[in-house]
């Protein structure tokens, strides 16, 4: 065949039908076996999983809007005792103002009382004061007329004079 070279036959390298269609129908069979063994096996166990992993999810997505829920609950609860709060403090601000009135009230009446009281305390006192200087003018009146008369008379028909004098006085 070739110029001097003898072509040798490689019967080592020979490809044999048989054993290729016997290692293909070998791996087919293999794949089918493992395929019912383990495919649908595996798939199963996968598709479970997602399953509880799906609920899983669920659960928290129920969880946190159960949560939302009560937060805005919370939220609603916390502002209407704020609000009551502020009507608490609204109603105790009004309750003093009407306090502080009364006692101002109160105040002003006995103020008044006392006042009232004081000014005629000091007119009793200005009376007394009065009929004190009166008879003080009817003793030193009547020691002065004594002595300018340099005569006796009688104390009572003395005084009775002394006294309209000065009421007359004491009318001007």
């Amino acid at each position: 065949m070739f110029a001097g070279v003898e072509v040798q036959s490689l019967g080592v390298i020979s490809v044999n039908f048989w054993s290729i269609l016997f290692s293909l129908l070998n791996l087919v069979i293999l794949f089918l076996l493992a395929r019912f063994l383990f495919y649908k096996p595996v798939k199963k166990m996968l598709t479970d999983r997602q399953a509880t992993i799906d609920g899983n999810y669920e659960r928290a997505k129920e969880a946190e809007d159960l949560a939302e829920a009560h937060k805005a609950e919370y939220e609603k609860k916390l502002e209407s005792a704020k609000d009551e709060a502020d009507d608490i403090i609204k109603d105790a601000v009004v309750t003093a103002k009407a306090r502080e009135k009364e006692i101002i009230a109160s105040a002003k009446v006995e103020s008044e009382h006392i006042v009232n009281q004081a000014r005629e305390n000091a007119e009793l006192e200005i009376k007394k004061a009065q009929e004190v200087i009166k008879d003080e003018i009817v003793d030193v009146s009547t020691k002065l007329t004594e002595k300018l008369l340099e005569r006796e008379i009688n104390m009572d028909s003395n005084k009775d004079i002394v006294d309209s004098f000065i009421d007359e006085i004491g009318e001007e």
